[in-house]
C-alpha cells in the first residue's frame, strides 16, 4: 500500500519550528514535505498568494495550511487538483492534529541569568535572608541580590555574604552607598549593583563584577565614560542603562539600551525590570514576557528582577518561565506562541473544549442521575439524565440542584459550578475535577485531591419502597 504524501505549507517564520516538530514525530505512516511560499506569515496568505506562489507540480495526497489560513479551501483543491486542508491553528498541536503524540517543547535551556533583589536585606537577620534565598532559588534566582537601604546600618553586611556563598549561591550586593560596595566586594561577593564613572575603583578592592550605571539619570555618556574605564582598567563588567517608568523615560530608556547594543556589540548588559513590573498597576506575566522579548532580541543576558509591591509575589517564576519559552521559540526561528503555557494567568488561548451545540447533543445522551459540569461560549453548562441548563452566574443554578439531602455532593457541586463560573469568566478552560490552570501564578498544589473528586459520586441511592 502506498504511504499518503502530505505537504505542509508555511512561512519564513515558522519553517525551522515546523521542520523540528515533524523530525520529531519519528517513524510515520506518511511521507512529508515543507513548501514555503515566501511570506513571512502563511496563515496571513490569501488564496490568491497561495496559488501563485505554490511551486507546480505538487506532488502530495494532501496540503495542509496553517488553521489560521482563511484561504479558500474549495477553490485551491480544484485549482490543484488536490486537497487542500487545515492543520491546527499552532503547530504546537500538530502532532494531535495527525494521530501522534509528538514530543514537547525544550524548555530546559536558557541564557538570561536572574538577580533576585531582597529589597530590605540589610533589616533582616542573616537566618531569614537565607530562607529567602532559599525561596528565590527555587523560583528560579541566579544570583541573590543584597539590597542596601538608605540611612539602614547593615552590620552584618560580611556575615550575609559568606553565608549565602557558604549555601551554594551567587550574590550581589546592591547600594548607593560607596562604603558597602566596597565591604561587599571585600566578602566575596559576585557582582556589585551598581558603580559609576565616580565609584569604578571600587572595582579593584575583590573579584566582584561590577554592574555600571550612569552617574545622572538618562546620562548615556558618562555610563560610555564607565565603560571606557572598566576596560582601561581590564576590569570584567556588565552595563545598565536604566530602564525608567512609564510616563518618566520609559521610551526613551528603550531607546538607551538600543543604542547600547548597536554601538557596543560585544558588552554584557542588564536589565531591572522592576520599575515596570513594580510601578505599573497591570499583571506583570504580560509586562515580563514582553521585556523579555526585548532582551532576547538585543542579546541582554541579565536581568534584575524585584519583588516589593504584592501583585508582583510570582515575578522570579515569571521571569524564569519568560527566559525558557523566548529562548525556545528563538532557536526555532518562530513567535513565542505555542511553547508553553506558563504565563497565561488570566486567560487561556483556547479556553472552551465543546461548542454549546456539541454539549447539547453529549446533554441529550446522558441516561444517569449524576451531574456534569462544563463550559462553552454561551456559560456554565450544568447537566444529567433530567435537564440540560445554562447560566452564567452559578447562583442561578441552585435551584436546579436534586441530591435529596446529600450535604457532601451539594458541597461538591457547589465549589465545582462556582469555579466554572470563574473559569468562564477569565476565559480559562474548565475541567470537571481538575484544577484551573493559572500558570506560573498558582502552581497546583502537591496533596492528594482524590477525595475531593470522590464526592462526585455521593450521590444516595432511592430506596425503593418494600412491596
Amino acid at each position: 500500500m502506498a504511504r499518503e504524501k502530505l505537504l505542509f505549507v508555511t512561512g519564513h517564520l515558522a519553517r525551522l519550528r515546523l521542520e523540528r516538530v515533524l523530525q520529531g514525530l519519528g517513524a510515520t505512516q506518511f511521507d512529508w514535505a515543507i513548501a514555503d511560499i515566501g511570506v513571512k506569515v502563511a496563515a496571513l496568505a490569501t488564496g490568491e498568494i497561495i496559488a501563485r506562489r505554490l511551486q507546480q507540480p505538487v506532488v502530495a495526497d494532501r496540503v495542509i495550511l496553517p488553521g489560521r489560513c482563511r484561504a479558500d479551501l474549495d477553490r485551491l483543491s480544484h485549482h490543484f487538483g488536490i486537497p487542500f486542508v487545515r492543520g491546527p491553528d499552532e503547530i504546537a498541536d500538530l502532532p494531535a492534529f495527525l494521530g501522534r503524540k509528538g514530543a514537547p517543547p525544550d524548555l530546559s535551556r536558557h541564557d538570561m541569568r536572574i538577580f533576585a533583589e531582597i529589597v530590605d536585606a540589610s533589616a533582616l537577620s542573616v537566618d531569614e535572608i537565607l530562607r529567602r534565598a532559599e525561596a528565590m532559588r527555587a523560583a528560579g534566582a541566579d544570583v541573590i541580590d543584597l539590597g542596601c537601604l538608605p540611612d539602614t546600618p547593615f552590620a552584618h553586611l560580611e556575615d550575609a555574604v559568606r553565608a549565602l556563598k557558604d549555601k551554594g549561591h551567587r550574590v550581589s550586593v546592591d547600594s548607593a552607598d560607596p562604603d558597602e560596595l566596597a565591604r561587599g566586594n571585600r566578602a566575596g561577593a559576585d557582582f556589585l549593583l551598581s558603580l559609576t564613572e565616580a565609584t569604578l575603583a571600587i572595582a579593584s578592592e575583590g573579584e566582584a563584577v561590577p554592574i555600571l550605571v550612569p552617574a545622572r539619570p538618562q546620562d548615556f555618556a558618562s555610563l560610555e565614560r564607565a565603560i571606557a574605564g572598566a576596560r582601561k582598567m581590564g576590569t570584567a563588567f556588565i552595563a545598565d542603562p536604566i530602564l525608567d517608568p512609564i510616563h518618566f523615560g520609559f521610551a526613551d530608556s528603550l531607546a538607551r539600551y538600543h543604542r547600547l547594543r548597536e554601538d557596543y556589540p560585544d558588552v554584557d548588559i542588564l536589565m531591572g525590570t522592576g520599575n515596570l513590573t513594580e510601578l505599573t498597576d497591570a499583571d506583570t506575566s504580560g509586562i515580563t514576557a514582553t521585556l523579555l522579548g526585548i532582551c532576547s532580541e538585543l542579546t541582554i543576558r541579565n536581568l534584575l528582577v524585584v519583588h516589593v509591591s504584592p501583585h508582583t509575589r510570582a515575578t522570579i517564576a515569571e521571569h524564569d518561565a519568560a527566559r525558557r519559552m523566548l529562548h525556545a521559540a528563538r532557536e526555532d526561528g518562530a513567535l513565542p506562541r505555542g511553547y508553553s503555557r506558563a504565563l497565561l494567568q488570566v486567560h487561556d488561548v483556547k479556553p472552551f473544549a465543546s461548542t454549546p451545540d456539541e454539549l447539547a447533543e453529549q446533554a441529550a445522551a446522558i441516561k444517569d442521575r449524576n451531574y456534569r459540569i462544563e463550559t462553552a461560549e454561551d456559560g456554565i453548562h450544568f447537566y444529567n439524565r433530567d435537564g440540560h441548563f445554562i447560566a452564567t452566574d452559578a447562583f442561578e443554578l441552585f435551584p436546579k440542584i436534586a441530591v435529596e439531602g446529600d450535604t457532601g455532593h451539594a458541597f461538591y457541586l457547589g465549589a465545582e459550578l462556582q469555579k466554572a463560573e470563574i473559569a468562564w469568566r477569565l476565559g480559562k478552560r474548565y475541567a470537571q475535577d481538575g484544577a484551573i490552570d493559572f500558570g506560573v501564578a498558582a502552581p497546583p498544589r502537591a496533596e492528594d485531591r482524590t477525595k475531593l473528586e470522590a464526592a462526585g459520586h455521593t450521590l444516595k441511592a432511592k430506596k425503593t419502597p418494600s412491596s
